[in-house]
């Protein structure tokens, strides 16, 4: 893929603007949703999800791969990528381990700094070179093959649960 520049003082196109508003409440509804009382500090979905067995880890990532998804159609280049999907791996993989992950997803609100790598990326007019179409594609199974990982895990977790319970 060619460089996507944008002259200087340039404005979002619409259906761009309309995808960094998505982005942006996806990003502070899973991170950043509440402010918990009597603190500055603020919580989101991300954690609670967590909290659900057999499948909350799983909708949680989904809901943050979403935000990578929507930044690889921003043409950000790899480097920023790769942040970004490192901060998806960390949460996905920290965040499944029962309660340290659900504390792990309170501190390191991943969705945040992805969303904050986004907005530094559409806030900066200089023309950058995008990430190329085979490391996109890369980006798009891996995220596809975690998830699949994720739930795979969910699934063998509950199995394995039902069966001590059951059995």
């Amino acid at each position: 893929m060619e460089p996507h520049p944008r002259p200087q003082g340039s404005r979002l196109q619409a259906h761009d603007e309309q995808a960094l508003q998505r982005v942006r409440v996806v990003g502070k509804l899973l991170d950043n949703a509440v402010q918990i009382p009597g603190t500055s500090y603020r919580v989101g979905l991300d954690p609670l999800l967590g909290l659900l067995p057999g499948g909350g880890d799983a909708v949680g990532f989904v809901l943050s791969a979403y935000i990578v998804l929507e930044a690889l159609r921003f043409r950000l280049p790899k480097e920023t990528i790769i942040r970004m999907s490192t901060n998806l791996l960390m949460d996905a993989v920290v965040g499944s381990v029962p309660v340290l992950g659900d504390i792990f997803d309170v501190t390191w609100k991943a969705n945040a700094r992805n969303l904050a790598l986004l907005e530094a990326h559409v806030a900066n007019p200089r023309p950058q070179r995008a990430a190329d179409r085979w490391f996109v594609i890369a980006v798009v199974i891996g995220l596809v093959l975690l998830g699949v990982g994720i739930i795979t895990l969910v699934f063998l977790l509950v199995k394995l649960l039902q069966s001590l319970i059951g059995g």
